[in-house]
């Protein structure tokens, strides 16, 4: 038996300001949009190339939900963006204005730096050392 996690909701305050967020500023490609009823929809973006796990950009629907964008994990460190180039991506995500909560650091695992959303969601971008 072959699984994998598709993709991983992600609550948002708007499909629109999430999708250019998403695409303009991370790179990531929209890969489906689809209306649904009741003013919804199915949205997914991923990392560019990438061959994994989606986000699925879900609108908060009710008060609950709208007080847990940004804040998913209670401040932790909540999605991992893997880069085959660190520095490249460092550069040309902050040069489009990303906010990295940290300068880059080198660990037994490899580069990485925190960064933030839109919404205050907090990223590692790393870079696995070869094994």
């Amino acid at each position: 038996m072959t699984q994998q996690i598709a993709a991983i909701a992600l609550l948002v305050r708007d499909y629109d300001e999430a999708i250019d967020y998403y695409t303009r500023v991370l790179g990531f490609d929209l890969l489906e949009d689809t209306p649904l009823a009741g003013g919804k929809r199915w949205v997914r973006v991923a990392p560019a190339g990438g061959r994994g796990t989606a986000l699925l950009l879900a609108r908060a629907a009710n008060e609950q939900q709208r007080a847990r964008v940004g804040d998913q994990t209670g401040g932790r460190v909540f999605l991992f963006l893997h880069t085959d180039d660190f520095w490249r991506d460092f550069a040309a995500m902050r040069s489009r204005g990303v906010q990295f909560a940290e300068e880059p650091r080198q660990e037994a695992y490899g580069t990485v730096a925190v960064f933030v959303d839109l919404y205050g969601n907090r990223w590692d971008l790393l870079q696995l050392r070869p094994t």
